[in-house]
């Protein structure tokens, strides 16, 4: 790919290193939408110029197209090592870049070894190396036993650490117990670094009914999973975050009912966020077909009345944000031929979709696009600790932009996706809003279709910085 940026007169070939602008009619930054020219300097923003003057370095201009904060996705698997041939460092961030994602977070699982030690880190970084087209931070995991890691991966620059109170679907990340939080939490509320939970809790006297008979039912595995396991874990989770004050922050929720719950926590002023992922905002239970593994993920995507009001919850504020929990497989473990959703692996390939998806449903509920910005990129950079550098157009901050057309659409088809496999129950939809270009620290790393191929992203491993109210 050429890395050329046009205007009136000429092309010249993009330099990381040099002073450059880009125009637009509709630049999002804090203060609202407005007409600028953003001026970058050695991958950060100088400045940003209300000015019409023709400046001494090279202006790109986008006319209409909004330029807005580069995504940052902190919840995607991208499996290396170990596990690369269900996606790794190199397609993923090129989906990431293709989709305006700037700087994303890597789970500690599913790659193997797990992130749970400083030695498994140490070979993270190393499978990482000169693979990266964005930027990317770490979490760390939590297991029973392993507290003896925690601060020591801290000192090497983990984000925050994550735990599953139900089996993570791997043996080598068992889930912990409320005794093993009880030892971990003290020593995450110290460092102030979150807990992510991925919040189910099976109950003593819950009991889903049997499907074995039923493998190909989306309604039986909804039912197999049902609302009161996260219910439950979400109540726990902020028994123990007021216990221990230490912050805590839940995975992609899934349901509604534990709204009522989590509003009541952040009024008492605890330090407890929550996101949710593009696929319960955008689809519906009752509207998939059986026997369509593309749709199980865990928890699972429930009715249309519960989306609905998750949809009110993001609107409020009382969902943080929204990330795509990219969670890809290989195709076999789809078990697409047979339709099984028992055997088939729980989760939504979708990193590259998450801004033209979320867009398609907010613009229907009257969502502006300062809103998304807020819930896809400012916001999950406080939660990383990066606020003084992410998720904003401001000067002083990262030069991170996705510049894209909300007006127009984009099919989602085999053609265009940069994830390693190309399963994914977006695939033939139109979604509203067409990334035209990925900037990455200033560098140009998609633009029309094409990737760089550049590896430009760096580690994001320094210290993290506690956003201020």
């Amino acid at each position: 790919m050429s890395l050329e940026r046009t205007k009136t007169s000429g092309s010249v070939v993009m330099n990381s290193e040099k002073t450059f602008g880009i125009r637009s009619n509709r630049v999002v930054t804090p203060e609202g939408i407005q007409r600028l020219c953003v001026i970058v300097e050695d991958g950060k923003i100088a400045d940003l110029s209300i000015s019409e003057e023709r400046f001494g370095f090279e202006i790109h201009d986008v006319g209409d197209s909004v330029v807005m904060p580069g995504l940052v996705d902190c919840h995607v698997h991208l499996n290396e090592p170990g596990r690369t041939e269900w996606e790794g460092f190199e397609t993923g961030t090129k989906a990431a870049a293709a989709g305006g994602t700037t700087t994303i977070t890597d789970m500690p699982l599913n790659s193997n070894p797990v992130t749970t030690t400083p030695k498994a880190l140490e070979e993270k970084l190393e499978a990482a190396q000169s693979k990266l087209e964005v930027d990317c931070a770490f979490w760390g995991g939590v297991i029973p036993g392993n507290q003896d890691s925690l601060e020591p991966l801290i000192a090497m620059g983990v984000k925050g650490f994550k735990c599953f109170l139900i089996h993570s679907g791997i043996d080598d990340f068992p889930n912990v117990t409320e005794d093993d939080l009880h030892v971990a939490m003290p020593i995450l509320a110290k460092h102030r670094v979150p807990l992510l939970v991925h919040a189910e809790l099976e109950c003593a006297d819950s009991h889903p009914e049997d499907w074995s008979d039923r493998a190909s039912s989306y309604r039986a595995f909804l039912n197999s999973r049902p609302r009161r396991w996260e219910n439950d874990a979400i109540d726990l989770m902020i028994r123990l975050c007021e216990q221990h004050n230490c912050p805590v922050h839940i995975v992609h929720l899934s349901s509604s009912e534990a709204i009522p719950s989590i509003q009541a926590a952040k009024a008492k002023g605890l330090p407890f966020t929550v996101e949710t992922c593009p696929h319960y905002l955008t689809f519906a239970a009752e509207e998939i077909t059986d026997g369509d593994p593309r749709f199980k993920c865990a928890p699972p995507i429930r009715e249309s009345e519960n989306r609905e009001k998750l949809w009110d919850a993001v609107m409020d504020g009382t969902i943080d944000f929204i990330v795509s929990d990219h969670s890809p497989c290989t195709p076999s473990l789809k078990f697409l031929n047979e339709g099984n959703l028992q055997k088939a692996w729980g989760g939504i390939s979708s990193m590259q979709f998450v801004l033209p998806a979320v867009w398609s449903q907010a613009s229907r509920r009257g969502a502006t696009i300062q809103q998304v910005t807020t819930w896809l990129s400012k916001n999950p950079a406080e939660l990383l600790g990066l606020s003084d550098r992410k998720g904003r157009i401001a000067k002083g901050f990262d030069a991170d932009f996705v510049v894209w057309n909300p007006e127009t659409e984009t099919r989602i088809e085999a053609a265009i996706i940069q994830h390693r496999h190309k399963v994914t129950p977006y695939d033939g939809m139109d979604l509203r809003g067409n990334v035209e270009a990925t900037y990455v620290r200033g560098q140009l790393v998609y633009k029309t279709g094409a990737l760089s191929n550049g590896a430009v992203g760096r580690m994001l491993l320094q210290q993290r910085v506690e956003v201020s109210k």
